[in-house]
C-alpha cells in the first residue's frame, strides 16, 4: 500500500513539491487521495489504478474545461517532464492546486443540495466536452475470474448488468460526461464567497447520467437518505424527475454491484460485504 514516503518521494522527484503537511482524504470507490501543503500552497494528489490512468487525464481535461466555464474546479498541475500524470509502483499519481473551502459533508441536508447542484451544473457544462480519452460506458465485465471468489457475486453482478443494459436499450435515457466517482468530498464550499466547486473529477467515461446520481445517492447512504442531494441536481441538471424515478434503482444496483466487482478484484473482504449487504437489502 502506499504510504508517506511514498506521496513524498514521488511529489519531490517528479513535481519538485515538498510537502510540509498531508492527510489522506477519505477512501472512494475508484480512487485514493491526499490532501497537503507545499511552499505555503493547498495541492491535491489524486492515484487511481494503473489502467484508469487514461481516464484520469480525461478528469484532468474536465477539469480544465469546468475552469473555462466558470465552475470552480482543481487546477492539473504538470509533472517537469510536462506530463498531467506519473506511473508509479503503485497506480497513476495526478496533482492539482486546491481550490478554496471545506469538502461537502452527505449526512448534512444542506451540504446535500450543494453536493446535488454542483453535479447537475457539471453534468450540464459538459454536454458540450469532448476529449480522445473518454470512452463509452462499460462498467462491468462478467465474465471476470475475480468473481468466483463468492458463491453469489457472479449470479448477482450478471443480473445487476442485464438489468442496466436493458434498460438502457429499451429507455432513451440522458447521456454525457460521467464524473465517475462523485462521493460528497469531491465538492467543496467556500463559506467566505459562497462560491462551490470540485476538488477532483475523475470522468468515468460517457454514459447515462443517472449512473453518476446513483453513485452519489449510494454515497449518501441509499435514497431515503439523499432526498436534499436528489432536489439539489433535480433543480440543476439536465436529467428529469420521470426519468430518475424510473432509472435510478437499477443503477443505483448497478453501482453496488461495481463496488462488489472491485472489491472482489482488490481481495477487500470489508468491501464485499458491504456492497452484499446493500445489494441484499435493495427491492427487486
Amino acid at each position: 500500500m502506499p504510504d508517506d514516503d511514498f506521496l513524498r518521494s514521488t511529489l519531490r522527484d517528479q513535481w519538485h513539491l515538498y510537502p510540509s503537511a498531508a492527510a489522506e482524504l477519505p477512501l472512494t470507490l475508484l480512487s485514493r487521495g491526499w490532501e497537503f501543503v507545499a511552499g505555503g500552497e493547498p495541492y491535491v494528489a489524486r492515484l487511481v489504478d494503473i489502467g484508469a490512468r487514461h481516464r484520469m487525464e480525461a478528469g484532468l481535461a474536465v477539469a480544465m474545461y469546468l475552469r473555462a466555464h466558470r465552475i470552480d474546479a482543481g487546477e492539473p498541475v504538470r509533472t517537469l517532464g510536462g506530463a498531467l500524470t506519473v506511473a508509479t509502483p503503485y497506480g497513476a499519481l495526478a496533482v492539482l492546486r486546491r481550490i478554496p473551502g471545506r469538502r461537502l459533508d452527505g449526512r448534512d441536508p444542506i451540504d446535500q443540495q450543494w453536493w446535488g447542484e454542483r453535479l447537475g451544473a457539471v453534468h450540464h457544462v459538459l454536454r458540450g466536452f469532448r476529449h480522445p480519452g473518454l470512452r463509452p460506458w462499460q462498467p462491468l465485465d462478467p465474465d471476470g475470474s475475480h468473481l468466483d471468489a463468492e458463491p453469489w457475486l457472479r449470479g448477482t453482478v450478471t443480473a445487476a448488468l442485464t438489468a442496466a443494459t436493458r434498460l438502457t436499450v429499451t429507455d432513451h435515457l440522458t447521456s454525457g460526461v460521467l464524473h465517475g466517482d462523485p462521493a460528497p468530498e469531491m465538492f467543496l464550499l467556500d463559506p467566505a464567497t459562497g462560491r462551490s466547486g470540485l476538488l477532483y473529477c475523475g470522468a468515468g467515461g460517457t454514459g447515462p447520467l443517472v449512473h453518476d446520481v446513483a453513485a452519489a445517492v449510494a454515497y449518501a447512504g441509499g435514497v431515503d437518505q439523499a432526498g436534499e442531494f436528489l432536489d439539489g441536481y433535480l433543480a440543476a441538471g439536465p436529467v428529469g424527475a420521470d426519468e430518475l424515478e424510473a432509472a435510478l434503482p437499477v443503477l443505483l444496483r448497478l453501482r453496488w454491484a461495481l463496488q462488489a466487482d472491485l472489491s472482489a478484484r482488490r481481495d477487500c473482504p470489508h468491501g464485499l460485504g458491504k456492497a452484499r449487504a446493500a445489494l441484499e437489502s435493495m427491492p427487486g
